[in-house]
């Protein structure tokens, strides 16, 4: 697992809130401690203040503040060399704004749900980051370890705002806010890739694991299309940009889209990589990018939890059609737009909007095959434990 949260911040530095412009700055952390004498302050403390610091303005005012200088008349688009926006530079789409709708909330928060709900994300953070118990009992045999802390963990602690409303759902139409219904052939697809499931033991073979469990793309959908945040971790991305292409590298599994700019041929319909073939063209100052071909393999999904888990949802089928739509909006802002359209899977169209926020930290290689000894560790305990039983003896570990 790469750096987690705690390696955003320069040990020298710790994070204090520009009221003016709703912004964080870095400054020198000496502090004064309660007795009067300078002292260093902790990588922990540090990212606690951030935190902090990111929530003291005011509820919506603060979260917006970014968006709203695309109105200040001095700001100006910046471009690249060819005339076109620069979209260049690290960004991250962290949100604690959902990717559907919950209940039946509308599609914009009040300030003070705004407020509650970013106060909530401080002080879970907060738990999380107390030192884990050295002399805690062992988890349940057969249970899930789960985290220890959130040394690893980059939840978001804002919530989307675009056009200046805080967002309930990243999800924009339809206009419940939630994905779509599947067509009867998309539960079909569901059911037999259960039913052919439902033959082996989940730990039979490597290829029955989910695809980020053996490390070939990561969990979620962060390098998409379309391009979602993962609600755990490492949801940022570098963006480089050339007149003819953009590459858009994810800190997930390093995974990396190169997107072609231009009027160039499709690959043929038999060739079909890892998020598809994409092309660009600009209509504006807004780049659209049109992505056919997708792996009929590549577990689509905006439910976190059931690719994590090796659940199923639908795989894309062959007419899935995703369109995305990059706008710089602002010095620290990339407003991302999607579109999904299969009919084959989903009853209707479906899409929405998210902030790609400026990311002023380094990202970090994500070695997952490298350091993946949990799906070797798995496979060695389903083969030990199969020994175990055809031998009908007890294993005092299990016992």
């Amino acid at each position: 697992m790469t750096p987690g949260v705690i390696d955003r911040f320069d040990s020298a530095l710790h994070i204090m809130q520009d009221l003016s412009d709703g912004h964080l700055i870095r400054v020198p952390f000496s502090v004064v401690d309660s007795a009067g004498s300078e002292g260093e302050m902790s990588n922990r403390m540090v990212v606690v203040l951030a935190v902090l610091c990111a929530i003291a303005a005011p509820g919506v005012t603060s979260t917006a503040a970014a968006q709203n200088r695309a109105s200040d008349a001095q700001w100006q688009v910046p471009r690249t060399p060819d005339g076109r926006p620069d979209l260049q530079g690290n960004w991250t789409n962290q949100t604690l704004t959902p990717l559907e709708r919950r209940g039946n909330q509308g599609p914009v928060y009040t300030p003070e749900e705004v407020a509650g709900i970013e106060q909530g994300s401080v002080d879970r953070f907060v738990r999380g980051e107390q030192p884990s118990d050295p002399n805690r009992s062992a988890p349940r045999a057969g249970g899930s370890v789960g985290g220890y802390n959130n040394v690893y963990f980059e939840l978001g602690h804002k919530v989307a705002v675009v056009d200046g409303e805080p967002r309930t759902s990243l999800i924009t139409f339809p206009s419940n806010g939630r994905i779509p219904a599947f067509t009867l052939a998309g539960e079909r697809q569901i059911q037999e890739a259960r039913d052919l499931k439902a033959q082996f033991n989940e730990f039979d073979h490597p290829e029955l694991r989910p695809i980020a469990e053996r490390c070939l793309v990561s969990y979620g959908s962060p390098a998409g299309p379309p391009m979602l945040p993962t609600t755990g971790y490492n949801s940022n991305y570098t963006i480089v940009q050339t007149p003819d292409h953009l590459l858009i590298m994810t800190e997930m599994v390093h995974d990396a889209r190169i997107i072609r700019i231009g009027d160039g041929p499709r690959l043929p319909e038999h060739i079909r990589p890892w998020f598809g073939d994409s092309w660009g063209r600009w209509e504006g100052d807004v780049l659209v990018v049109e992505t056919t071909n997708i792996y009929l393999r590549q577990e689509f999904s905006g439910n976190v939890g059931a690719t994590l888990a090796g659940g199923q949802d639908p795989h894309p089928s062959e007419q899935m059609r995703v369109t995305e739509r990059f706008s710089r909006v602002d010095e620290e802002t990339v407003l991302y737009e999607f579109t999904v359209d299969d009919p084959t899977v989903y009853t209707e169209t479906w899409g929405g909007q998210i902030p790609m926020t400026r990311l002023n930290e380094n990202l970090y290689e994500y070695a997952c095959q490298e350091g993946n000894y949990g799906l070797e560790n798995v496979l060695r305990g389903a083969r030990y434990q199969e020994r175990v039983e055809a031998e009908g003896v007890s294993d005092a570990r299990r016992d």
